[in-house]
């Protein structure tokens, strides 16, 4: 049996959107813890940056008979995860909180790590650890959400399967370069 969720009265709504219109988009009826939420998305941001930075400086040391068109995936990479750092500041922003970019914590914040790699196929598979990373933590943070934050599960729908783009471009790298993998 499929419970019906109960309808505010409509005279009731338009109480409660008069009340704290200090906390913008936060209403009454948000349903998520938002410290926790704020937290998370914050570690997201610091994941998205770390990956965006490891990306660029991938870009720009790739060598060798395939580096040119694996440098480009690097570059498009590196600001899609740029993209998705934007993405997170403006919804951590428009749920009351602050983009923390500060730099001397941010691989202790990120899920991901710095890994430089030193040759083209050690670049493409720490970039592919990084996107499985990238993954599993946004599903893990989607299912957490559930319903209680639509707008930012949503949002964290259309970043994941970037990410999941990503890594199934890197596998196709990987799989594509000569030597061990």
């Amino acid at each position: 049996m499929t419970v019906k969720p109960v309808l505010t009265d409509v005279r009731q709504l338009r109480i409660q959107a008069r009340e704290h219109l200090d906390k913008g988009a936060v209403t009454a009826g948000y349903a998520a813890d938002l410290p926790v939420v704020l937290k998370l998305l914050n570690e997201a941001l610091a994941t998205e940056i770390v990956c965006m930075l490891r990306y660029r400086r991938h870009h720009f040391m790739a060598r060798g008979i395939h580096a040119k068109s694996t440098a480009d995936e690097f570059l498009v990479h590196s600001n899609e995860e740029q993209g998705h750092a934007d993405q997170l500041a403006a919804r951590i922003v428009q749920l009351g909180g602050e983009p923390d970019y500060a730099p001397d914590s941010l691989t202790l914040r990120s899920h991901a790590e710095y890994v430089t790699g030193d040759s083209l196929v050690d670049m493409i598979k720490e970039d592919l650890v990084a996107e499985r990373i990238a993954i599993d933590s946004y599903r893990e943070l989607i299912q957490y959400l559930g319903d209680l934050d639509p707008t930012t599960s949503d949002m964290l729908k259309e970043i994941l399967a970037v990410e999941e783009e990503h890594a199934d471009e890197l596998a196709d790298l990987l799989e594509d370069l000569p030597g061990e993998h």
